[in-house]
């Protein structure tokens, strides 16, 4: 969400939007994935779990020195050098590789399904509003950020912004890494 906020900061609501679209993919892929067996294949090989996490660790440190390098670039050469397409892939991407993501569809829903063997309609059920849930915040977060983006677009304010962003994604990228570690 941290990403999210800030990519509407610094690229405005257009982009953020897209972001969102492709972290609502990436959510409800890993809802089917769990709905539909994961859980049971991740169980019988621990070793998917921890090569999930290894992608998410090296998805976000790449968002990471994105973010610092476009610090650098002006706003033209930004926004020339992105589409609108590379942010949906971006957010399908962190969502895609985020174990959070899947732990939470594979350990956590379940518990709140009925018996011991819920039915897919029940999973899917389940997963499609989680997603609503999830991309509701995540749209709030987009809007409100996107109003600020117009403060923002003076030079040195966007060039402090991506460098915060790309600081606070290193972080994140750190602490996935030291959970990847621990794992």
């Amino acid at each position: 969400m941290g990403w999210l906020a800030a990519l509407a900061l610094a690229e405005g609501r257009r982009a953020g939007l897209f972001a969102c679209t492709g972290i609502a993919i990436g959510l409800m892929l890993n809802a089917l994935a769990a709905a539909f067996g994961l859980a049971s294949l991740i169980n019988l090989h621990p070793e998917w779990l921890r090569a999930l996490r290894w992608g998410g660790v090296a998805m976000m440190a790449w968002l990471a020195l994105a973010a610092w390098r476009d610090a650098r670039l002006s706003d033209t050469q930004t926004l020339v050098a992105r589409t609108p397409w590379r942010h949906l892939g971006a957010g399908l991407l962190v969502n895609l590789l985020n174990p959070k993501a899947a732990v939470f569809f594979l350990l956590v829903v379940p518990e709140f399904l009925d018996g011991p063997h819920p039915t897919i309609t029940q999973s899917v059920a389940m997963a499609m509003a989680s997603v609503g849930i999830a991309t509701l915040v995540h749209l709030g977060l987009v809007l409100g950020a996107g109003r600020a983006h117009d403060w923002l677009t003076d030079p040195r304010r966007m060039r402090m912004l991506r460098r915060a962003m790309a600081v606070m994604i290193a972080a994140v990228a750190l602490w996935m890494l030291a959970e990847a570690l621990r794992a």
